[in-house]
């Protein structure tokens, strides 16, 4: 693919953000046109808010019968942007957290490298609360042991650029989270394939008042159960993954 191929559209995955939602969609769109909305299953105050935006202001609307989680829409988002023929999707959450302005950092990336997955590394301020920030390094911990590598370092991030055509191959192919395991899990199969990664520092905050949908003990187990299948994963690639960065170093 050429950069004159590069043809992006913005994901956004809902779930009862109706307070946000419109801020967030009117901020994305001073940098990037298409996007698609993943309603999934909301309740109806927030679906009719999505239905008025998504008529008012002409953006594609995917309606999910029940809640999957942010993984399932996310998925359900990036086939349908396969299915429009967009070459790239951008992914920001629905909640106010990432930063917009980022947006044509992140495209440039992504048209400079069409086949490389770009996603965030945040840089939280102040907001965050100190339980997330702190947890989150035992993800990391169990990502670099799933990959014997550094290589990322933050792989939880939701703002991302994804090249469409080869992550609906890797979720179409690979069985994956639905939840909030989905954006772990994600990148390490991707890196499992050897496929190029780029991680951009970008600024994160919890907005005052925002909806987490973020559940302790579900989330937190289906966390540890993606963890513990990748780890066996990992223990079959072994041979391949050292073979591979013997040849690296070759190199």
């Amino acid at each position: 693919m050429t950069q004159a191929d590069f043809n992006a559209c913005a994901v956004i995955p809902i779930y009862n953000h109706a307070l946000t939602l419109e801020k967030t969609l009117n901020d994305i769109r001073q940098y990037l046109q298409p996007v698609i909305l993943i309603d999934d299953g909301s309740n109806e105050r927030c679906a009719a808010s999505i239905r008025d935006l998504a008529s008012n202001w002409n953006v594609y609307l995917v309606r999910r019968a029940s809640n999957g989680g942010k993984g399932a829409a996310v998925k359900d988002g990036l086939r349908e942007a396969h299915r429009l023929g967009f070459s790239h999707a951008l992914q920001i959450d629905a909640d106010g957290q990432h930063n917009s302005a980022d947006i044509p950092r992140f495209l440039a990336a992504a048209a400079a490298a069409p086949s490389t997955l770009i996603a965030g590394m945040p840089a939280y301020d102040d907001s965050v609360p100190k339980h997330r920030y702190y947890c989150r390094y035992l993800t990391h911990l169990w990502v670099w042991i799933n990959t014997l590598s550094l290589q990322i370092q933050d792989s939880m991030c939701g703002f991302r650029v994804y090249p469409v055509a080869r992550s609906c191959l890797l979720i179409n192919s690979e069985s994956m989270g639905d939840r909030m395991d989905y954006d772990s899990e994600f990148m390490v199969r991707w890196h499992w394939r050897h496929w190029p990664i780029k991680q951009l520092i970008t600024n994160v905050i919890y907005p005052e008042n925002g909806v987490s949908h973020f559940l302790v003990w579900r989330d937190n187990k289906l966390i540890t159960w993606m963890h513990t299948r990748l780890f066996f994963g990992m223990l079959r690639r072994i041979p391949i993954i050292l073979l591979n960065k013997f040849r690296r170093k070759k190199t």
